[in-house]
C-alpha cells in the first residue's frame, strides 16, 4: 500500500505568507498603476499638451482662413478633447458665403477644418461697385471696384424675382459654358419679361430667355464651331437655334448742289 507523505501546518504556513503577499503585492501595484494613470490624466488635461497646436483648414477662397478659425472658436489654447466638430461645423456654416464644412479631430493635436463655399453666380454693379451674386442670388454687402472675372456681370435686373432665377440657372452651367460669358443684360419686353441678351468673351451675342437657359445655353460651343470664322452677329436660343449675322451699315452718300457754272 502506497504511502501518502504527510505534511505538517508549520511547512505548509510560510507557503501560504508567501502566496498571500504575492497576491496583495501585485493587487498593490494594480491599484497604484489606475491611481498615476488617473493622476497622469488629470495633469495631461490641464496642461498645454492636451491643447489643439494644429488648426489646418481647407477650400478657403473668398473666406480668409482668418475668419474661419475664427467662426470655429478654436484657438491654439483649446482643449483638444473638448472639440465638437457638430458644434464648430454649425459655427461655420453659419457664414452666408459657406454652403458646407467638415469639421475632424486628427490625433493628437490636430483640428482639421473642410469648407465649401457658395459659387459666386455673378456681379451687379451698385453706384460704380460691383457686388457678388451668390448662386441662391443673394446679394452680399462687400463690393469692389472690378469683378474678380470669376463670373459674369449682370445688367438691369431691377427685380430680386428674376435675377434669383437667373442665378439658378447660371449655377446650373457647365463651368466650360458659363466662363464663356461676359455680361448678362435683362431685356424684358412686353410679353416677354424673361429675356435676356449675353456679351461672350469671343465677340458673339446671344438672345435667350432665363427660363431653361441651363439647358438651352449648352449647345452655344457646338452652334459657334459652325459659324464662318469672322462671322459677327447674335446667337439666338429661345425658340430654336438660329445664327443672325449683323447687316453692314448702308453708306449714305450726300446730295450735293452742282455749281452750273
Amino acid at each position: 500500500m502506497e504511502e501518502r507523505k504527510v505534511v505538517s501546518i508549520e511547512e505548509r504556513i510560510p507557503k501560504l505568507k508567501q502566496s498571500r503577499r504575492k497576491k496583495a503585492n501585485r493587487r498593490l501595484i494594480f491599484y497604484l498603476t489606475i491611481l498615476f494613470l488617473l493622476i497622469g490624466t488629470v495633469i495631461y488635461l490641464q496642461s498645454s499638451l492636451s491643447h489643439v497646436r494644429h488648426i489646418v483648414i481647407s477650400g478657403d477662397q473668398h473666406v480668409s482662413a482668418t475668419e474661419i478659425q475664427e467662426l470655429s472658436g478654436v484657438t491654439t489654447d483649446s482643449n483638444y478633447w473638448q472639440v465638437n466638430p457638430s458644434e464648430i461645423k454649425d459655427q461655420v456654416v453659419a457664414h452666408t458665403e459657406i454652403s458646407s464644412a467638415k469639421v475632424s479631430r486628427q490625433f493628437p493635436s490636430t483640428v482639421k477644418i473642410q469648407v465649401n463655399e457658395a459659387e459666386r453666380i455673378g456681379y451687379v454693379m451698385e453706384n460704380g461697385q460691383f457686388r457678388p451674386i451668390l448662386e441662391d442670388g443673394t446679394q452680399l454687402d462687400a463690393t469692389s471696384s472690378l469683378p474678380a472675372g470669376d463670373a459674369p456681370i449682370l445688367v438691369g435686373f431691377t427685380k430680386a424675382t428674376y435675377l434669383k432665377e437667373m442665378s439658378k440657372e447660371l449655377k446650373q452651367l457647365p463651368d466650360s459654358v458659363s466662363s464663356l460669358i461676359s455680361e448678362v443684360h435683362w431685356m424684358p419686353e412686353e410679353g416677354n419679361p424673361y429675356q435676356i441678351q449675353l456679351y461672350m468673351n469671343d465677340g458673339y451675342q446671344v438672345q435667350a430667355s432665363i427660363r431653361n437657359f441651363s439647358n438651352k445655353m449648352p449647345a452655344y460651343p457646338s452652334i459657334v464651331s459652325q459659324l464662318e470664322p469672322g462671322a459677327e452677329g447674335i446667337i439666338h436660343i429661345d425658340v430654336g437655334a438660329y445664327f443672325e449675322e449683323f447687316k453692314e451699315p448702308e453708306v449714305e452718300e450726300e446730295n450735293s448742289d452742282e455749281v452750273q457754272g
